[in-house]
């Protein structure tokens, strides 16, 4: 186990913030073709985003 807490804090900020950069430069159809929509994003970024279940015929 790392015995320094704040840098991996510091390294999750530093991921969350990359990820927000980069799903925010993605158009809308390039977000639709990952399974999300912009307005998911900050769920994504923050690890709360839940896919629903798809329903097979």
């Amino acid at each position: 186990m790392n015995s320094f807490p704040f840098i991996n804090t510091l390294r999750s900020w530093r991921n969350r913030t990359r990820v927000d950069y980069e799903l925010n430069s993605m158009s809308d159809r390039q977000l639709a073709d990952i399974g999300i929509a912009r307005g998911d994003i900050d769920a994504v970024v923050h690890g709360r985003f839940v896919r629903p279940a798809r329903v097979h015929s």
